[in-house]
Parts: C-alpha cells; structure tokens; sequence
C-alpha cells in the first residue's frame, strides 16, 4: 500500500483541512423530514380500521346476497311444484267437466224417457180408470140384475142345448169380468212400480249431477287457492329480487367506498413511505477512521496490490492500526453487515437518494442489518480481513449503484 505523491499531497491537504476546521467537521444533522409521519401512521392506521369494517360488511352483505338467492331458488321451486299442481288440477277438471258433460246428455235422454213413460203411465192411468168406471158400471148392474138376468137366461132357453149355450155365455161373461179386474190389478199394479222406478231414476241421476257440480265446484276452489299461492310466491319472489338489486347497489356502493378508502391508504401509505424514507442532505461525511487519517491507497485505477492487474479502486484505504475505530460516515440504515471472502467483515449503509457508504476489511462488527445509526457512530473495528495485506479500512462510495470518488463527500468539495 505504497503512497503516491499525489496520494501524499492529498493527506497533507486533509490534515491542513483538520487542523483549520477542528471539531466544525462533525455539522450537526438537520431536520431530516418536515412531514407529519405520527399523523399519517394515525391516518393510516384509522383507513386500515375503517377497510376492515367495510370490508366485514361486505362480507355481510355478500352473505345476505347469497341466503337471498337462495331463497328465491326455494320459492322458484315451490312456483314450479304449484304449477304442476294447478295443471293435474286443470286436467282433473277436464275430467270432471267431461264427465259431468256425459252425465247432463245421460239425463236428457233419462229425462226423455221419463217423459215417454210419464205419458205412458198417464194412458195407462187413463185406461185403468176407463177400466175401473166400466168395471163399476157392470158390477152394478150385475149387483142389481145379476141373478134375474141368469135366471132369465136358463128359463128362457128353448131346448137344452140352448140352455147349454146360455149356461157357456154366461160363463163366459164371468170369465171376462174376473179378466177385466184381473188386467186391471196388472195395470194399477204396472202403474205403481213405474212411477217408483222413474222417481229413483230421477233421484240417482241428480244426485249424481248434484255431485259432479260438487266435484267441480271444489276443484274450482282449489285451483283458486293455488293460484293464491303462486300469485304469493311471485310477489314473495319479486320482493327478493328487489332485495337483491337493493343488495347489488349497496354493493356497488360499498365497493366504491372501499376503492376510494383504498386509494386514500395507498396515498398515505406513499406519504408516509416518503416522509419516512431518508434523504442525503449535502452534509459532510465524517471521517471514518478518525484514528489515523493516513490515505494509504486513494480512489482511482491503480495496480492492484495482490493480483498485479491494471484495476479501478473502488475507494479509499484509510490506514489505520488493528482495532482502532471505524465510524458511520453519516446519518443511515445499516443494509448489509456480515463476511465475504473478498471484503472480509464489511458493512453497507443506506443514506437515502440511492446513495450508500461501504465499509471492508474490518476485524469486528457492532451493528447489524436493519439497524439505524448516527453520523460519527462506532460501527466497526479496523482489521485486514478478506483481500487485504494489513489492517486499513477500505471505504468506499456507491451512488445509483456505481462507485464514485469518496473524498468529496469527505472533505465537502
């Protein structure tokens, strides 16, 4: 790690720089943020709670969409069991008007022929009354001439077979009256039992009429209750349906709440995200070996002391004794701390604006990554760790990821 004449003249002009500047090197740190971050973190935290509940209830009322449509495929289903209902009750009445069609023509005809048999029973009446009136008329006069009129008969006959005759004649007028009462009681008796039969013919059929019109009559009535009932479901459905679409507009309305709570977080959530996240404000570093001030090996193409190549040096190598102090050049957030075979223990800290510091060879490390640290902390101990070929601390500069000269930020030119 010889030193150049360049490289002597430059640690001349940094210890002149000490000297006149004294403890000023260390400025104070300035405000870093002039952001309110408590106020956006309570903001923050009051949309996060407000998009929970919103959120909740949307879940609520997505399940209440749900036992809606559910309800409304149970009352469909019930619709349709009713109408299938109301048709085997259509087709039922059918049936029944049908029947009581054949039942009103089986009357007529049965009417019909009451009316042959009344007007039959009518002549009948008329001839056994005819009957009767004769029959009264000649037991009468037999009554009152009867056995003269026989006596009259025999004695007047002229021989005997004359009496024979008359004898047979008046048998034979005998004979006829016994028939006459005889066809008589016939026709009185076909009168009576015809005039039974036609009025239980007349009972059975509208007895039957009085029945199908019953039948009818109910069916009717049940049909009509159906009818009710799917007039009922329908409104029952039609309700939720509004109860849906009411549904789908709080919904909507719900989900456009969320969006703008969304976009309000996401806002604040990128306010706080800047307010909290650092930025290099121009100061000077400080230095970070404070021990020893030496630059052994300054930032620029050099041959590399191991590999005997034409290389860039990345930083400064600030000479200094084993264990002496390592400092955090400035305010940051220590992003890396640990070993790799090149740079030994190192350590990398973020400064905000993409601009990091780095820290090698060191033989002990006091901070870790994620850790914030101050400008001028102890952070480390000079070593010569990884490639290196005797304790110095190797500090170099990265902005928007590449290397640059580190002593500007240093001496503050």
């Amino acid at each position: 790690m010889g030193l150049t004449r360049k490289g002597r003249k430059r640690t001349l002009l940094v210890i002149l720089l000490f000297w006149l500047a004294g403890l000023s090197l260390f400025a104070p740190v300035p405000e870093s943020h002039a952001v309110d971050t408590d106020t956006l973190k309570e903001r923050i935290n009051e949309k996060e709670k407000e998009k929970k509940a919103l959120e909740k209830e949307k879940k609520e009322l997505q399940q209440g969409k749900k036992n809606v449509q559910a309800m409304i495929s149970s009352l469909e289903g019930k619709k349709q069991e009713l109408n299938a209902v109301v048709q085997e009750l259509d087709e039922e009445v059918i049936r029944v008007e049908n029947d009581i069609a054949q039942l009103e023509e089986a009357i007529s005809l049965k009417e019909g022929e009451i009316e042959e048999t009344r007007q039959e029973l009518v002549a009948a009446e008329e001839v056994a009354l005819a009957q009767y009136e004769a029959m009264k008329e000649r037991i009468c006069f037999m009554y009152e001439r009867g056995e003269s009129l026989y006596t009259e008969l025999m004695m007047g006959a002229e021989s005997f077979g004359d009496w024979l005759n008359k004898a047979e004649y008046i048998q034979m007028l005998s004979d006829y009256d016994r028939k006459k009462l005889e066809e008589f009681q016939l026709v009185a008796e076909n009168v009576r039992v015809t005039k039974e039969l036609l009025e239980a013919e007349e009972e059975v059929l509208e007895g039957t009429r009085a029945e199908a019109e019953q039948n009818r009559s109910d069916l009717n009535a049940l049909i009509g209750e159906k009818q009710s009932q799917i007039a009922a479901y329908q409104k029952e459905i039609e309700d939720e349906e509004t109860a849906m679409a009411a549904l789908d507009a709080e919904l909507h309305a719900q989900e456009s709440i969320i969006a703008a709570v969304e976009a309000q977080l996401a806002s604040d959530r990128a306010a706080l995200a800047e307010a909290q996240r650092m930025h290099y404000n121009g100061g000077k570093f400080a230095w970070p070996a404070p021990d020893y001030v030496r630059i052994s090996s300054p930032y620029g193409y050099r041959m590399h002391p191991i590999y005997k190549v034409q290389k860039l040096h990345s930083g400064v190598d600030l000479a200094s004794a084993m264990g002496s102090r390592i400092l955090a050049a400035y305010d940051g957030k220590v992003i890396a701390a640990g070993y790799n075979a090149s740079m030994g223990n190192y350590i990398m800290i973020d400064h905000g604006d993409n601009l990091v510091t780095v820290y090698m060879h060191a033989s002990a490390l006091y901070v870790s990554a994620g850790q914030m640290v101050s400008r001028g902390q102890h952070i480390a101990a000079v070593g010569s760790t990884g490639n290196s070929t005797g304790p110095h601390l190797h500090f170099s500069v990265r902005l928007n990821g590449a290397y640059v000269d580190p002593m500007p930020y240093i001496t503050g030119g």
